[in-house]
C-alpha cells in the first residue's frame, strides 16, 4: 500500500482512507464498530462533514481516547463568519476533540481569499491561530473553481471528485496540485456507485502518488474489501486497463453522480436516483427498480415545473430537467418491455 503525504501539511496516510458520509445511515454502535475496525486495519485518515447529519457524532464516539492516533478532516458549508464559528464549535463538540487536523470549506462555488470582503478566509486563520484547526483545505466540484483554489496559494489541500472515469482535465488538476504542493484528496472514487470493481478503482489511484482517495464505507463487508488491499494492493495491468477503457466508453457523456446537492426538489422528485435510473437499470439490473414504489417515484417527473432550482445547484452543471425526462422515457420503455433490463 502506497503512503501519501498531503502537500505541505505533513499529514501522511495509507492510500486508502475512510469516507464517513455513509455511516450516517447506520446506528451508533454499528458505525463505531466499523470505524474502529478501519483503524485496526491500518486506516488513519477519516473524513466527515458538518453536513453529514450525525457522522461527526459517531466518529467522536468511536475514537474517544484515541485522538493522537488518527487524522480527522471535517468541513463547513457556512457562508458567513457567524455560521462558520458555530459550525466549527459544533464539530469540535461532536468529535470530542479540541482540534481538527484539516478543516475545509465544503463544496464551494468560489475561492474564498483574504480581503475578499466575506471574512471567511479570515475565520480560518483565526481558528488556526487559536489552535482549533491545524490545516486549511477546500472542497469543490467545479473544475475552474478547483483550479482557482489551487493557484491561489491559500489552501493546503483540495478535495475533488476523481475516479477512473476522470477526463484529462481532472488528471491535469491532480498534477497541478503536485506541482503546487497542495494535497489532493479524491472523493467519489466509485463515481457515486457507478463503479463496481474496487480493485480497478484502487489500481487507478495507485498511479498518482499524491492522491489520497477516501472510500465511502457503510458496511463491514465493504470495509473488509478495502482493508484487504492494505497488504495486496491491486496494480494496473492490461486487463484492468482494458476494463477501464470500456467503462469510460460506456459512461461517456453527461450523467448524474448522485451527490444530492440538487435536493430537495419542490415537487418531491428524488432527483439523485431518478436522474440516473437508466444507468442503474443497465449497470445494476434489478426487478426492484421496477416495483410500485419506484414507478410512483419516477412518475413524479411528470410534475416537473422546470424551475431549474436543481440545475442551479448541480456542481456538475447538468441540465437536470432534461436528464430526468430522458431517464423517465427509458424507464417507461423498460416497463413496456421495449427495452430489456
Amino acid at each position: 500500500m502506497n503512503t501519501v503525504t498531503l502537500g505541505k501539511t505533513g499529514i501522511r496516510s495509507p492510500q486508502n482512507a475512510f469516507g464517513a458520509l455513509p455511516i450516517q445511515r447506520v446506528d451508533l454502535e454499528t458505525a463505531a464498530k466499523i470505524l474502529r475496525k478501519a483503524y485496526e486495519g491500518g486506516m488513519t485518515y477519516f473524513d466527515t462533514a458538518r453536513a453529514y447529519s450525525d457522522s461527526e457524532e459517531k466518529m467522536g464516539y468511536a475514537f474517544q481516547g484515541m485522538r493522537d492516533k488518527i487524522y480527522i478532516a471535517t468541513k463547513t458549508m457556512a457562508k458567513t463568519p457567524d455560521q462558520f464559528r458555530e459550525d466549527l464549535e459544533t464539530s469540535l463538540k461532536l468529535l470530542k476533540t479540541d482540534y481538527i487536523d484539516l478543516y475545509q470549506f465544503h463544496c464551494v462555488d468560489q475561492c474564498w481569499t483574504p480581503g475578499d470582503g466575506s471574512g471567511m478566509y479570515e475565520c480560518m486563520l483565526e481558528a488556526k491561530e487559536e489552535g482549533k484547526i491545524r490545516h486549511i483545505g477546500i472542497t469543490a466540484h467545479k473544475i475552474q473553481v478547483a483550479i482557482d483554489c489551487v493557484n491561489s496559494g491559500y489552501y493546503e489541500t483540495l478535495q475533488f471528485p476523481f475516479s477512473y472515469l476522470a477526463s484529462e482535465k481532472e488528471i491535469n488538476l491532480v498534477n497541478l496540485c503536485k506541482e503546487k504542493e497542495v494535497g489532493f484528496i479524491c472523493m467519489k472514487g466509485l463515481a457515486g456507485g457507478l463503479i463496481h470493481r474496487s480493485d480497478a478503482a484502487m489500481a487507478f489511484m495507485t498511479q498518482f502518488d499524491n492522491a489520497l482517495p477516501i472510500w465511502g464505507i457503510q458496511k463491514e463487508s465493504e470495509l473488509d474489501e478495502w482493508l484487504s488491499y492494505m497488504d495486496r494492493t491491486p496494480e494496473m495491468n492490461q486487463e484492468i486497463r482494458e476494463y477501464i477503457q470500456k467503462e469510460k466508453e460506456d459512461l461517456s457523456g453527461e450523467f448524474c453522480r448522485g451527490c444530492g446537492y440538487c435536493m430537495p426538489c419542490p415537487k418531491g422528485i428524488l432527483i439523485n436516483t431518478c436522474a440516473r435510473m437508466s444507468l442503474m437499470l443497465r449497470r445494476a439490473p434489478s426487478k426492484a427498480w421496477l416495483n410500485d414504489h419506484w414507478q410512483k417515484e419516477m412518475k413524479k417527473i411528470e410534475d416537473c415545473i422546470n424551475c431549474r432550482q436543481c440545475t442551479s445547484h448541480c456542481p456538475y452543471q447538468l441540465d437536470t430537467p432534461e436528464l430526468l425526462k430522458k431517464n423517465y422515457e427509458d424507464y417507461k420503455n423498460v416497463l413496456a418491455g421495449i427495452t430489456e433490463v
